[in-house]
């Protein structure tokens, strides 16, 4: 089974409130190789007309890898509150 159909399986409730908010001040200044475009496991960071960093939050995995790999005080992330965010299934 491929990558896409496991992930197909997830099932996400959406909460109103992001659990990514990012800090465009930093991440447009400090970060030269936006490198969330490429790290994200499910691709979620974009660059929007203006070339600043947006993030579809609502499709996080929630794994933290956005916040290991930018830059300190880039982007803000918390786990989405109780019963939201994405539950994982196997079949």
């Amino acid at each position: 089974m491929n990558i896409e159909t496991k992930l197909g399986y997830n099932v996400f409730k959406i909460d109103k409130e992001r659990h990514i908010t990012i800090n465009t001040d930093i991440c447009n200044t400090k970060c030269t190789d936006k490198t969330c475009l490429y790290i994200c496991p499910a691709l979620l960071y974009k660059l929007d007309d203006e070339g600043d960093t947006i993030v579809d939050w609502e499709g996080c995995l929630e794994c933290g890898t956005c916040l290991l790999a930018c830059e300190p005080g880039a982007i803000e992330w918390n786990y989405p509150r109780g019963e939201y965010g994405v539950q994982y299934r196997t079949s």
